[in-house]
């Protein structure tokens, strides 16, 4: 009888929470945004353009995206996860948009949880993120466990993503984050695709990108404060009231989305800056991309849109918000990605 470990049953349980937290509580901030509200374009009343020729391709990676969206890393490892996974990998195929693995740790503890990771078989040209927490890397990760994250799903790039708060607060959490970068620049040295430095809600500063970039990181993922509260996540996760004032008191930490953008963008003008944390809809992307941005990523609609196991409905959000972006782009007169990148954002105040 085949049996899941000890440790893969705790990350599987983890996991779980962390789905079923996200679709029934409010994880939001409180007060602190994305700051993407304080901006807005220059409205032209005569574009001279015509919406039915708005190009929104892009490219990433060397690969061609229709649309530049990328559904954000959220789960896996788990029975309900496969599903999830499955229709998201099949939508991200079908409407030419990038797709984010989420944490691979169970499924390199424990074989029989990787099937929900095997996702290239549903999305054989859409550009796929493998995913690993940087801190393994002083949990007795190295290169090998790496390359077996990238191989479970034949990625095109892996994530390292950066979750200090989160494991700060989780009864569970791995906390030793000393002595990473070293580490950091070992792997972008030796692996063989590129590597993605990505935060998981409170953003990235100008120091960290410039010491990321140092360490050979390929793009960053700024994945900025103003949307999910991965600490108010773990607060509905704790096991005693004292856990749960801890996490709660950091709901609303963090680098709100578009300064983030901005510091990483200057900061690290060579690198692609991937915009995550509260994007809603196609303005929020066509703004970031103003700000600096290659790509928007978007997590929790599209976690709604697939846990009723119906692919066009995931197709009809990138869809629909593709809708918003091109419109936003006819009226601040940007005919494709490149001119967007070029259009001046201003802000309210």
């Amino acid at each position: 009888m085949t049996t899941i470990s000890h440790q893969a049953l705790v990350t599987d349980q983890r996991k779980e929470d962390h789905i079923r937290i996200n679709l029934e509580e409010d994880v939001s901030f409180k007060a602190l945004t994305t700051g993407l509200e304080n901006y807005f374009f220059m409205h032209e009343a005569l574009p001279e353009l015509d919406l039915d020729k708005i190009d929104t391709q892009t490219e990433l990676f060397g690969k061609t995206l229709q649309r530049p969206i990328l559904i954000s890393s959220m789960t896996g490892g788990t029975a309900r996860a496969n599903d999830i996974n499955r229709v998201l990998a099949t939508a991200a195929e079908e409407a030419g948009i990038a797709m984010g693995l989420g944490s691979q740790r169970a499924a390199l503890e424990d074989s029989i949880l990787a099937e929900s990771f095997r996702v290239r078989r549903y999305a054989p040209n859409a550009l796929i993120f493998a995913n690993i927490g940087v801190v393994q890397l002083n949990y007795g990760y190295g290169l090998a466990e790496l390359q077996r994250a990238v191989d479970m799903c034949e990625a095109d790039a892996l994530i390292l993503h950066l979750n200090v708060l989160q494991e700060a607060v989780q009864p569970e959490g791995d906390r030793n984050f000393s002595d990473l970068y070293r580490k950091i620049a070992e792997i972008c040295a030796t692996l063989p695709v590129p590597v993605i430095a990505k935060e998981v809600g409170w953003g990235i500063s100008a120091k960290t990108a410039t010491r990321l970039a140092d360490a050979g990181i390929a793009a960053i993922d700024v994945a900025g404060a103003g949307g999910t509260s991965w600490s108010q996540v773990e607060m509905h996760r704790a096991p005693n009231k004292r856990l749960a004032r801890v996490a709660g008191a950091f709901i609303d930490w963090g680098i709100p989305t578009a300064a983030s953008i901005r510091y990483c963008r200057e900061a690290t003008p060579q690198l692609p800056i991937i915009a995550s944390g509260g994007l809603r809809n196609g303005i929020d992307i066509a703004k970031t991309i103003a700000l600096g941005a290659r790509v928007g990523g978007i997590a929790g609609d599209f976690l709604k849109a697939a846990v009723t196991n119906d692919v066009a409905k995931v197709v009809e959000l990138a869809e629909t918000i593709t809708d918003e972006l091109r419109i936003a782009m006819l009226c601040a007169g940007a005919a494709n990605i490149s001119q967007l990148a070029q259009t001046p954002l201003h802000t309210k105040f």
